[in-house]
């Protein structure tokens, strides 16, 4: 009989971990996974925002809970709330939690159209991997995405703050700066999203023979994901765009360039570059000449 209930014990042991595997949802009972349990098992959200509340109150995994609830409220629309949150209670959270709160507030600053709010904390990340404040130190990060965990290296996220600061000023219509942006981002880890940001940014300069210089680019596969649907689809649309606002692509009598200060401007800007010297931070090497105009 004491076998048979080692047995069983054992078997609702498994279950119980199968479950929580399952459900991607921690062990026990406090507040913080009462709140998980909400969210992922019981689809509540609203419940899981009030279990959230009171696990921050508690002290219970302040810094998961913060962050998930801020990323609740915003499925919820409540996105000007969830912004609140985190700056309220950020200082209750670690150092280490600090970096990924500033990704989410980034994404709330995007979806409640606070631009330069969202370019304000943009350009304070990029100083922060620029002073090597970054990763605690580190050159790469663990990051997770669906579930899955991956490395990301300091090259790739200062590629990836750079286009989303592309973007935020495109969203002002300055795509001047946004052009420049792009131009960078693209020199440290190129890809077709930002390589099409980059054309549209020109078509929207009337600079229609690089923009379609940039988008065949992307069609040909010249970049990675350009062999994503999404891509080729958008770089298609672009190209018809391009095709509407200028019939012959081949004439030049029609294409508006910018000024020729700027253009020598920005070729003096690239050959400046001098070589890699950072051990630490090499990336921003290849970039330090353009901290000024972030800060601007």
């Amino acid at each position: 009989m004491e076998g048979c209930s080692k047995k069983i014990s054992s078997k609702g042991k498994k279950e119980k971990d199968l479950y929580h595997i399952i459900h991607k949802v921690p062990c026990g009972d406090s507040p913080y996974v009462r709140a998980k349990h909400a969210q992922l098992v019981e689809k509540d959200p609203e419940a899981a925002i009030v279990l959230f509340w009171k696990a921050i109150n508690a002290g219970d995994k302040v810094d998961s809970a913060l962050k998930d609830m801020a990323v609740v409220m915003k499925q919820l629309d409540r996105t000007e709330e969830a912004v609140e949150a985190i700056k309220s209670f950020r200082s209750l959270c670690s150092k280490q939690a600090q970096e990924s709160l500033d990704n989410v507030l980034i994404d709330l600053y995007k979806k409640c159209g606070k631009i330069e709010e969202q370019i304000d904390l943009l350009k304070r990340k990029l100083r922060l991997i620029y002073q090597g404040e970054a990763f605690n130190g580190r050159p790469t990060k663990t990051a997770r995405s669906h579930g899955k965990k991956f490395q990301v290296s300091v090259k790739q996220e200062t590629s990836r703050l750079l286009g989303n600061l592309g973007w935020a000023y495109m969203q002002k219509s300055n795509f001047m700066m946004a052009e420049v942006v792009y131009q960078k981002a693209q020199m440290i880890d190129p890809d077709a999203n930002k390589a099409l940001n980059l054309g549209l940014c020109l078509i929207k300069q009337a600079r229609y023979d690089e923009a379609y210089a940039v988008i065949q680019d992307v069609l040909q596969g010249g970049l990675p994901g350009s062999n994503d649907c999404r891509s080729r689809k958008r770089a298609e649309e672009l190209i018809i765009e391009l095709k509407s606002r200028l019939p012959s692509l081949d004439s030049s009598e029609n294409i508006v360039g910018l000024d020729d200060d700027f253009v020598k401007g920005l070729e003096q800007l690239m050959n400046e570059w001098g070589p890699l010297r950072s051990k630490r931070l090499p990336i921003f090497e290849e970039i330090s000449s353009f901290r000024d105009q972030l800060a601007c």
